[in-house]
């Protein structure tokens, strides 16, 4: 029986694997190495975050993407923004650095079993494990306006299903949404022959500034201070202080994780998006019906008046809702069982990343109504790993050593599958403090 099996190899899943590895425990990593970054970001696509903060978290602080950078010859620069791409490579190269070895395998379902958990998978007989971290990124989450729900699914998609955009060349593409995906993505369509527009309740479009230089005058410094998400004290406060943000009352922390940080474009993409796409600001989508190829939909100003935009595909750059209901690798059982953050559908975190059942841990998007809104960003990775992994080791101590010695758990071990109970009657629903 592992220690600890990592369900997900993007950034936090790395992080998490990287600081069990170091710590001695047996730790599996399951999944496709960086597959958001890799599957499901259009060629062309930059990282918005500044290289210095888009590191993922090794123990020592080694393998940064400075550090790759320096490997391929490039030079991560403050305000000078890198492709898609160069991060996917960063993390494909940490994870041969850093992490224990990645088992491309996928994770059908996770089951308590004993104090354990099972862990079957589509390729090979199931996995025991002692603790379970889920990691899973944000594919899960993928959240479409209800109105487009009624259309056959050829005519939608969601930003994050596309990494080719050249298809759309020479038809009209509807966008909606107003943050960074919205904003690149169709500026992508438009400069690779499409005709995009972009629909949005907003009435207007928030564009971030240039960023300001690391070295500054102590004062200006202090007035307006850099973080991994921004400059800025609200924004710092939002990256340094995770843990003081989970202190909050449950609403204080939904509202946070709801409204931090809006939508907002890239200082660098603003002039490739407004030379080249048209928008429609201030418009709600109420309805959407497909007419043959097309699709009409029905939109409604913020006066009320109708208008209708007809066009050949729908994207929808409409985010992600981080909800334990669409977290169907989870048994259905355990998961009606987890305490929630108030309304979210989150789960409840203790300091150490574990749920309100002990031994599973959650990390990235669905712990942001616990933490707040860094979990939203490959910055909250660092915080992230080295306090799940603590968690990990407090609660295998509090259910006494595993046979055998620590170390670093390799594919290929035999495991014995054994019954699968449903949830335990009664199981105790305990918090580490």
């Amino acid at each position: 029986m592992d220690d600890l099996v990592v369900i997900g190899a993007g950034p936090y899943g790395l992080s998490i694997a990287a600081h069990a590895a170091a710590a001695g425990l047996g730790v599996r990593l399951l999944g496709r190495p960086m597959a958001s970054w890799r599957d499901h970001m259009p060629d062309g696509m930059y990282l918005k975050s500044e290289p210095w903060s888009s590191n993922l978290s090794a123990p020592d602080g080694r393998y940064t993407l400075a550090d790759y950078c320096a490997t391929v010859g490039m030079t991560a620069e403050h305000g000078t923004p890198l492709p898609i791409g160069t991060f996917s490579a960063y993390g494909m190269w940490f994870a041969r650095q850093a992490a224990p070895e990645v088992e491309e395998v996928t994770v059908l379902e996770v089951t308590p079993q004993g104090d354990g958990f099972r862990v079957r998978t589509a390729e090979g007989p199931p996995l025991l494990a002692r603790t379970v971290a889920v990691a899973v990124g944000v594919m899960p989450f993928v959240r479409h306006p209800e109105a487009l729900r009624e259309l056959p699914p050829t005519h939608y998609s969601h930003s994050s299903g596309h990494r080719d955009l050249s298809g759309f060349a020479g038809r009209e593409v509807a966008v909606l949404g107003a943050g960074q995906a919205a904003l690149e993505t169709a500026a992508l369509l438009a400069e690779q022959g499409a005709r995009p527009a972009l629909v949005a309740r907003r009435t207007r479009l928030n564009w971030n500034t240039v960023p300001q230089p690391l070295d500054r005058p102590p004062l200006r410094a202090l007035r307006d201070p850099h973080s991994g998400l921004g400059t800025g004290w609200r924004s710092w406060v939002w990256s340094e202080l995770p843990g003081a943000v989970r202190r909050l009352p449950a609403p204080t922390r939904e509202r946070i994780a709801a409204t931090a940080l809006g939508p907002a474009g890239a200082w660098w993409l603003r002039d490739r998006f407004e030379r080249r796409v048209p928008v429609l600001l201030g418009h709600r989508l109420h309805r959407a019906v497909a007419v043959g190829e097309r699709i009409r939909l029905g939109l409604t100003t913020g006066a009320g008046e109708s208008v209708v935009l007809d066009t050949a595909h729908v994207i929808a750059a409409t985010g992600f809702l981080p909800e334990l209901a669409r977290l169907e690798l989870l048994d259905a059982g355990l998961r009606a069982a987890l305490e929630t953050v108030g309304e979210s559908g989150a789960p409840e975190l203790s300091p150490g990343f574990e749920s309100s059942w002990p031994g599973l841990f959650f990390a990235g998007l669905l712990t942001a109504p616990s933490f707040g809104p860094s979990m939203r960003f490959v910055h909250g990775a660092g915080f992230t790993a080295g306090r799940l992994v603590r968690g990990v080791r407090k609660r295998l101590g509090a259910r006494g050593p595993r046979p055998g010695s620590p170390g670093v758990a390799r594919p290929g071990r035999a495991v014995t599958p054994g019954h699968v109970p449903g949830v335990p009657p009664g199981h105790p629903k305990t918090y580490l403090r």
